[in-house]
């Protein structure tokens, strides 16, 4: 089966609990179709570049998925019909990465940026 990787951002006003709650909602939709959730992160609020139906802030989550097609049509369906969930980014991939996604890694161990040279 293909392989997703997915990013949602939920309204501000919810709980953690809840948004988390939209998580486990969405991957029992996605095994409901015959797909399964192989990893999900809750990334926590975080400010957005600009305003989405007058929300500076969003709960974003992310999810790896091995799903048919069809499923992913379903769950992206149904989250653009659910009142909560403000933006969905759906990217099918080869494979996934391992371990934890670069939102989730500590800032020293990622490692990608050279050092900060000193300003005169």
């Amino acid at each position: 089966m293909p392989l997703y990787e997915h990013v949602m951002i939920a309204r501000q006003d919810l709980s953690n609990a809840q948004a988390e709650g939209l998580i486990e909602h969405f991957g029992a939709v996605l095994a409901d179709n015959g797909g399964k959730v192989l990893d999900s992160e809750y990334w926590g609020v975080k400010t957005m570049a600009y305003k989405i139906n007058k929300n500076r802030k969003g709960h974003y989550a992310f999810l790896r998925t091995d799903a048919p097609a069809a499923a992913v049509q379903e769950m992206e369906r149904l989250m653009r019909l659910h009142d909560d969930v403000m933006r969905v980014l759906t990217i099918k991939v080869d494979a996934h990465q391992e371990g934890p996604s670069v939102q989730m890694q500590k800032r020293d161990e990622r490692g990608d940026r050279p050092e900060r040279r000193e300003r005169r």
